[in-house]
């Protein structure tokens, strides 16, 4: 009997939890809130107007130790899948000195046990995993960080 009391006293409260979702939030359909803004569920957002990049070939300070450069051009159009990759075009040591670009580092040649590849790495062939272009853009949320003045 008491089972049957709290199998009904659960099932009254699911039901009163769901009737209270109903009334807040008719059809099951609402707004999503994110970083960007509300917007409908069915109603697809304009996309965002293109950030402005710092002009090409202009070298970024890094803000920690470790930090992967920042792309200081725009990469819009460029293919890296795996089939193609269009930083190597101009990044790998073969074409580096020729393009006027800055070779990849010699760890991008090396796999997981140190052994270095003749090739650049499986894991370290999607470039754009760590690596970004730095636009002239707002940020999301506020920011604190204060860059790292020296080594010590």
């Amino acid at each position: 009997m008491k089972k049957l009391i709290i199998a009904l006293l659960s099932i009254g409260a699911l039901m009163t939890g769901v009737a209270q979702a109903e009334l807040d939030n008719p059809g099951g359909i609402g707004g999503v809130e994110s970083l960007r803004g509300a917007s409908e569920l069915e109603v697809t957002r304009a996309a965002d107007d293109f950030k402005r990049f710092p002009r090409d070939h202009v070298t970024l300070d890094s803000d920690y130790v470790y930090q992967p450069p920042l792309v200081p051009h725009t990469i819009r159009n460029y293919e890296v899948s795996l089939n193609a990759n269009k930083c190597l075009s101009c990044h790998s040591w073969k074409n580096a000195k020729e393009m006027g670009a800055t070779k990849i580092s010699v760890t991008h040649y090396m796999n997981r046990e140190d052994q270095v590849l003749s090739d650049v790495s499986p894991r370290r062939y999607f470039c754009l995993q760590c690596h970004v272009p730095q636009a002239d853009a707002k940020p999301l949320v506020e920011n604190e960080f204060q860059r790292v003045d020296s080594l010590k």
